[in-house]
Order: C-alpha cells, then sequence, then structure tokens
C-alpha cells in the first residue's frame, strides 16, 4: 500500500488528512504517476457549438480541423472528443488535448495556423459558436483515481506509470487528500468570474477571467469492453443514478458552487457514439464539489452505488481526475455562444464606467 502523492511531491503536512494512518480501504484502487521533471500540465477544452441538424456538417468540419491541427508540431500527447446537448437545447462538440509541457502548448497556440484560424474574421460569420476552456494545474495541483491499472484515460495518458494499490480513497474527503497541495494549502478561491471583454448577451468574441483554485473534474465510465453482466450493471444501475445527478447540477449547480456541468458522451471522428463518457465539471472550488459530494442526496445515491459494485468490477472503467488552477493558468474565450455556456453563465459583467469618467475620457 502507498500513498497517492508521490514521494517528491511529499512535504511536512501543516494540514491533516481526514483518516488515520491505520485507515484500510475497502477495496483496490490506483493512481497515475509521473517522474520528478513533471512540473505542470496542460488542459485544454475545445469546442464547437452548433444548433440542429442543418449545421452538423459544418461543426463536425470544424472539430476535424481543430483534430488536424493537433498534428502540428508542438501537439498534444494525447486527446480524445465528445459530444452533448446542453439545457438551452444546442448541441456541443469538444475535443480535449493534454500536454505534459505547457512551453510546447505555448507553441502551438500561438503558430500561425492555430492563432489564425482562432483569430480569423471568417469564425464570426459561420452559423457556429466555438469556445476553449484551458486550465494548467502544476503537479501539486492535480489528483487522479482508477479502477484500473493500464491504458489511462485523460490526463493518466500523459502520465508516465501507474502506481500500486493507494492509501486516500473510499472515504469523504479522500479526494483533498490526494492533492499534493492539501499538504499545507487550502486550495480556496481569490476571486469571481469576469468578462474581461466583449459581451455574452451580444455574441462575438468574450474573454472571462477566472481565479485562483477553480476545481476541474472529469469524471470517466468506460463499458466498451464489459461483459452482458457489468453492461448492465452501468446501464440499468450506475447511469440513470448518474445522469440524474448531472443533470441536477447542469440546471441548478450555481447555488452550489458549480460554475458549468457537463455529461459528454465520447465519439469518433465522424461523430459516432463510443462507448465511453465523462463529466466535465467546473467549481468554484474543491471546497464547494466536497460539499455536494458529502451531503447531497444526488451524490450520495452515485456515491453508494459505485461503493456497492466497486470491488467487483471486471471490464467496466471508472475514473476520475480533478484539478486546480492558478487564475493566471487559465484561458476561458467563447465566440458567438450563447450567454449560458461555460463559464459565460456566472461571469460578472465588467464595471461600467460612471458619466462624469465617461465625459472625462
Amino acid at each position: 500500500m502507498e500513498s497517492a502523492i508521490d514521494k517528491h511531491l511529499k512535504c511536512p503536512r501543516t494540514l491533516s488528512r481526514r483518516v488515520p494512518d491505520q485507515y484500510q480501504p475497502p477495496f483496490p484502487m490506483w493512481v497515475a504517476r509521473a517522474g520528478e521533471e513533471l512540473r505542470q500540465v496542460v488542459m485544454a477544452y475545445l469546442g464547437v457549438q452548433y444548433q440542429g441538424e442543418a449545421q452538423k456538417a459544418a461543426a463536425l468540419a470544424a472539430l476535424q480541423h481543430i483534430v488536424a491541427s493537433f498534428a502540428l508540431t508542438d501537439g498534444p500527447l494525447n486527446h480524445d472528443l465528445t459530444h452533448h446537448t446542453d439545457n438551452s437545447g444546442y448541441d456541443n462538440l469538444i475535443v480535449v488535448g493534454y500536454w505534459k509541457d505547457p512551453a510546447a502548448y505555448c507553441r502551438w497556440l500561438r503558430s500561425s495556423e492555430v492563432d489564425g484560424w482562432w483569430s480569423a474574421e471568417a469564425r464570426l460569420h459561420e452559423g457556429l459558436g466555438y469556445f476553449r476552456e484551458v486550465v494548467a494545474p502544476r503537479a501539486e495541483q492535480f489528483e487522479t483515481l482508477y479502477a484500473f491499472r493500464e491504458d489511462l484515460p485523460g490526463v493518466g495518458a500523459v502520465m508516465d506509470s501507474t502506481s500500486g494499490e493507494i492509501e486516500e480513497h473510499g472515504y469523504w474527503g479522500s479526494m483533498r487528500d490526494r492533492f499534493p497541495a492539501s499538504q499545507t494549502d487550502w486550495m480556496e478561491p481569490d476571486d469571481e468570474l469576469r468578462i474581461l471583454s466583449g459581451d455574452p448577451a451580444k455574441g462575438g468574441r468574450v474573454i472571462v477571467g477566472g481565479h485562483d483554485n477553480i476545481a476541474l473534474i472529469r469524471s470517466g465510465q468506460d463499458w466498451a469492453e464489459a461483459g452482458p453482466e457489468e453492461r448492465s450493471l452501468y446501464l440499468d444501475e450506475i447511469l440513470p443514478t448518474l445522469e440524474a445527478g448531472m443533470d441536477f447540477l447542469r440546471d441548478n449547480g450555481a447555488p452550489l458552487g458549480c460554475y458549468s456541468n457537463r455529461f459528454v458522451r465520447n465519439i469518433d471522428l465522424q461523430g459516432n457514439l463510443l462507448d465511453t463518457s465523462y463529466n466535465i465539471g467546473h467549481w468554484r472550488s474543491v471546497e464547494k464539489l466536497e460539499r455536494w459530494a458529502e451531503s447531497h442526496p444526488t451524490h450520495l445515491r452515485i456515491f453508494v452505488t459505485f461503493f456497492r459494485v466497486a470491488a467487483g468490477l471486471q471490464k467496466l472503467r471508472l475514473y476520475h481526475e480533478v484539478s486546480v488552477s492558478d487564475g493566471r493558468q487559465q484561458l476561458f474565450e467563447y465566440i458567438n455562444c450563447h450567454a449560458q455556456t461555460g463559464m459565460l453563465r456566472d461571469a460578472k459583467p465588467a464595471p461600467q464606467a460612471c458619466p462624469a469618467q465617461a465625459n472625462a475620457s
């Protein structure tokens, strides 16, 4: 048994764990490992938004263009594609890419092919929406958890190895305890979401400023290799409970501190559905995410269901990754997206100059 926090990320604790040192987890789980040279990763969620079948072909073509750009020098080491329909009735295609070298990501982002396409005037007149939501957590600012050890998805795909069985899981607070930063840092937010430029009500280009310690959770399910019994377990028992919880957060999460919640289905490059899915949740803080997880009936039902079946999993693959990031390491940009998209919903408008100031300028 080993700690989820790798040896080179250990430091003297000033904040205690939620369980005693003698705690033994009820079933095995694992985390992704990276070498000491890993200082930071980049998680880039790049979206195309459309409405109705008439726009589907154009949206898929835009998604395929983004994926093709990943083949350029300094593209991501891993990516996957998803689709979901949001509660405003818009379809969204998202490709998420992972880099383990932020400098490579910056070179890719600033390349003439990538920046030229994103910045082009044509993006404003295609009838599609676009967004990019990017965070770059340091090594001490993210944690992972897997019910399996091979072919890790998400950020695990760009790590170097998998741990042995880890201690910090199976109890409330274990997510926080897996963060290396949690040894000395409460990971509290320092500000609000703010509109830096543009107007969501008018469309066009809008940039949202984040804040320190926004929490991002990706919680995934893979039933592609599951046999009949496990498929039934997932589709008939786990999925309905999961969908109810995710829909609740999507529609009612704002008062709880959930900025955005998307339950997405993986697709191939032609838009065909795959037997994998995951949730993408942006939260004001780890504490807000924890409070929902520990006390809200919608998550308690998910947790109890998982706890009941976890020890018997064979081919059904369940996992999650959670990160926080510094405000300066976040990018939230939207082009012609509806005003409830992602961070747009909860971002405070830029302060307006008073008439005296306006006249003076």
